[in-house]
């Protein structure tokens, strides 16, 4: 049993974390165009796939991840490297729900008022870009920090 849980565990990192690195790229490409049409379907798409994956990902991630640790008998609070991938990945889920899913919000309003009126303010939406891609890739390290210390599993 520990094994299967394992592997979702694995399985679902392997999800979260392709589904934020490709939001990212996909973004990054649409902004190159600076088409409103283009930033406002990207953005979108980033919030749906953030929907179904990202946040549904953090739940098996979590859950999983728990229940092979109390399958292994390992002390959750007491093993160093699961309570502190544990912080650095609810680090990541308040800087998410606090700041990066508002932008993102915000980045396809701005795209949209862009598309329904005729007149797309880029620099505005350059502004908030830049504020998401630095958040953004704050809680994108900090689960990239988590799998460090569960690969690597080093003892404080």
């Amino acid at each position: 049993m520990y094994l299967v849980l394992k592997l979702v565990h694995v399985t679902a990192v392997v999800l979260f974390l392709g589904n934020i690195i490709t939001g990212l790229f996909w973004h990054a490409h649409a902004a190159r165009t600076r088409d409103p049409r283009l930033l406002f379907h990207a953005m979108d798409g980033i919030i749906r796939s953030d929907r179904w994956f990202t946040v549904p990902g953090v739940v098996v991630i979590t859950a999983s991840g728990i229940l092979a640790a109390i399958r292994a008998h390992l002390p959750i609070f007491g093993t160093s490297w699961i309570l502190g991938a544990l912080v650095l990945f609810s680090i990541s889920g308040v800087l998410f729900g606090v700041r990066v899913a508002p932008l993102q919000k915000k980045l396809r309003a701005i795209a949209h008022a862009g598309v329904t009126s005729g007149h797309f303010d880029d620099a505005a939406y350059q502004r908030v870009a830049k504020s998401w891609e630095l958040w953004g890739a704050a809680a994108l390290l900090l689960p990239l920090g988590s799998l460090a210390l569960m690969v690597l599993k080093p003892a404080f």
